[in-house]
């Protein structure tokens, strides 16, 4: 069996996973601070910290600005930030962004509740949003949503998955990631899918993004493993979910995602004690326990 000798994990805990949290409980600037740096500290080099987005529709990333030009840039360590539109994309170039990501749907449905527009209109928007970050000389990252399932419309064909995924990748994102966003893909679904989007894109600048809301996230990383992907991203914690997917639980924690690496031999880079101290920092400031099953198993 040849799996990759190494991984990427790409962290999105600071994000994908804050921005779900209550709005009537902003978590603070300097926690967000705090856990960033610990993730640093555990050796994840590439970071998701915020979201160039309307404060009215995501609360809890209101203080963009204010985080990205708190943080104390590391050599090696590479922080990205989600920005939808031309609007986002210049005020996070303006506050420093060292990477940006545009986040489209496989699913119509879930492109006009997320983002207000339809697929191909969303293409236009992110189009204005790569030329901006290229001119600054900024990477742009690919994210596709819905891409073995949709809380409106049920399972998404493979085809349209790669047909998105391609475009974004013509587009000139370096990178695109792929995501199952309610977290009902298994392994067999999960293969299809990224068969059919290899074959628009290049499988190294593929990476897999699992939920786990039938516990299938690590299961379906295996799979992916084993096809030849070598990025995922993963939440501290567990973090996460989706507030505009409904039933959605939180993103595969990226303590259990090391775990499964480490036992495969697959170097990350990343260590698992310092990550669990993240893990606990973070679940304590939000006052529960986190969800991932290695730092309860270690409890």
């Amino acid at each position: 069996m040849n799996l990759p000798a190494r991984v990427q994990i790409v962290e999105v805990g600071p994000r994908d996973g804050l921005q779900n949290e209550p709005a009537e409980r902003p978590v603070p600037t300097a926690v967000k601070l705090e856990l960033i740096g610990r993730l640093a500290d555990a050796g994840l080099t590439r970071i998701e910290v915020t979201a160039f987005v309307s404060p009215r529709r995501v609360p809890q990333m209101a203080d963009h600005e204010a985080l990205l030009r708190a943080l104390p840039r590391r050599a090696g360590v590479r922080y990205s930030v989600l920005t939808p539109n031309l609007s986002g994309v210049e005020a996070a170039l303006a506050a420093g962004a060292q990477e940006v990501a545009v986040f489209g749907a496989a699913s119509e449905t879930f492109s006009q509740k997320n983002i207000h527009c339809s697929i191909a209109a969303s293409l236009q928007r992110f189009e204005q949003v790569v030329r901006a970050a290229q001119r600054a000389a900024v990477p742009v990252r690919g994210y596709v949503s819905c891409a073995l399932g949709c809380p409106y419309e049920g399972p998404i064909a493979p085809a349209a998955v790669a047909q998105l995924a391609g475009a974004l990748h013509e587009m000139g994102c370096y990178e695109i990631s792929l995501g199952d966003t309610i977290g009902v893909g298994t392994p067999r679904a999960a293969l299809a899918m990224l068969e059919a989007c290899a074959r628009r894109v290049p499988l190294a600048q593929l990476a897999g993004h699992f939920h786990d809301t039938y516990g299938q996230a690590l299961a379906n990383v295996y799979a992916a493993l084993q096809m030849g992907v070598a990025v995922f991203d993963a939440s501290v914690a567990g973090l996460g979910g989706c507030p505009y997917a409904p039933g959605a639980s939180g993103n595969l924690a990226t303590e259990d995602l090391l775990y499964l690496l480490d036992g495969l031999g697959i170097e990350t880079g990343v260590q698992l004690t310092a990550l669990l101290q993240a893990d606990r920092y973070i679940s304590e400031a939000l006052g529960r326990p986190g969800r991932s099953r290695v730092a309860m198993a270690r409890m």
